[in-house]
């Protein structure tokens, strides 16, 4: 009996087996739709929405920056020459002044009357040398005709030469006091802009006093900028000098809503500093429209070459990888083709291109990290935007950033 139910048991396990192995073989009617589904949403795949951008070219200067100073060529503290006090105040806090404008005018009675003294003192020994003229004449014809004696011509020679030196001494003091006078009036030396006015008539002035001065005259107008360049750019500055070279050089303070001041390079130091390892330089600018103020700090720009019909893209199109520097170019057909790029310049938000992209080529400027080389993708003018953007400018493609 037991064995009748093990060999039941049997049969029943292997028609099981039999039958999961038919329906196993049997096709599926859904596999073909699936595997059409899928064959379907990949060739239907969106194109990817970026932003892209024409490389141009163009001449592009060959920077080299640093941040520097302004400083005023000139900076004068007018103080009075004379022990005097103040009757007039000619300028004002801020005023800007041209050389020889009237600043201060001093008490300048006594040194009146002291020049009309000299003067009449002048006059004086005038008249006494005239007569000892007269008198040295009349005793050599006196001595011509045996009139007179020799010790008489001595004595007139001697003070008609007496008399014409006190008349030099005279003119010395007259024009000494005229001077002093001409103190009286204080000028400004430079043009430049005035400071704070640090007194007002009435005051009493000593002169060349050790104080803080009457106001102080700062040149703004040519200024100059003195900054430092690292020592491994002496050759390229001693190529300038020795070719006599002018090099261009720009300035711009921080945060400037106006463009960079230009100038040129005026002055290199005669030695690298040896715990710095950079050489000073200075720089001189017109300043006409005064972007540039005493004691700013600016970003420094020396041209020190220049690289002809460079090839120029977005700095924000270029990618690093595994092998480098790359872009993604635009194909005609809309499509991505990822180049190998060499890079020969990177000024600020512009990147000179040496070799991997050609000038009118689209390159991506945003959206990369959506990509793979062969991806499709679309682009579009943002509303308000011209539809035929200039080349080099950036087109806003469908989407927007990412």
């Amino acid at each position: 009996m037991k064995g009748s139910k093990s060999l039941w048991l049997i049969a029943i396990l292997a028609v099981g087996a039999v039958g999961a192995g038919l329906w196993l073989k049997l096709p599926n009617p859904n596999q073909g739709k699936d595997s059409a589904s899928r064959t379907t949403t990949t060739r239907g795949e969106a194109p990817v929405s970026v932003v892209t951008a024409k490389a141009t070219t163009d001449d592009v200067p060959v920077h080299k920056r640093a941040i520097g100073f302004v400083e005023s060529p000139a900076i004068v503290t007018v103080k009075s020459r004379l022990d005097s006090q103040i009757t007039e105040q000619h300028v004002k806090d801020g005023q800007f002044v041209k050389a020889g404008d009237l600043l201060f005018t001093l008490d300048d009675r006594d040194l009146r009357t002291q020049v009309a003294r000299d003067q009449a003192a002048l006059a004086r020994d005038q008249a006494t040398h005239d007569r000892a003229q007269a008198d040295l004449a009349r005793f050599q014809q006196l001595l011509a005709k045996n009139a007179g004696t020799q010790q008489s011509v001595d004595q007139g020679i001697a003070d008609e030469k007496t008399a014409a030196a006190t008349i030099l001494a005279d003119k010395a003091a007259l024009e000494s006091d005229m001077l002093k006078l001409s103190y009286t009036k204080i000028t400004s030396p430079i043009d430049g802009r005035a400071g704070a006015v640090l007194v007002t008539p009435g005051n009493l002035v000593s002169a060349n006093s050790a104080g803080p001065g009457l106001v102080t005259i700062t040149q703004v107008k040519p200024i100059r900028v003195a900054f430092t360049l690292p020592e491994r750019e002496v050759p390229m500055l001693q190529a300038a000098l020795t070719a006599g070279k002018v090099l261009k050089v720009t300035a711009k303070p921080a945060d400037s809503p106006h463009p960079p001041a230009e100038g040129t390079l005026t002055f290199v130091d005669s030695s690298v500093d040896i715990a710095s390892g950079t050489i000073a330089a200075k720089a001189a600018f017109a300043n006409a429209d005064l972007s540039l103020w005493p004691g700013q700090y600016v970003d420094v720009a020396v041209e020190a070459d220049r690289l002809d019909n460079a090839t120029i893209i977005p700095t924000v199109a270029v990618q690093v990888g595994q092998k480098g520097s790359y872009v993604y170019v635009i194909k005609p057909d809309d499509t991505t083709d990822l180049r190998q790029v060499s890079i020969a310049l990177v000024d600020g938000d512009r990147t000179v291109i040496s070799d991997g992209v050609a000038a009118g080529e689209r390159v991506v400027v945003d959206g990369q990290m959506r990509l793979k080389p062969g991806a499709r993708v679309r682009e579009r003018t943002p509303p308000g935007a011209d539809t035929k953007p200039a080349a080099g400018k950036e087109t806003i493609a469908d989407g927007g950033r990412s």
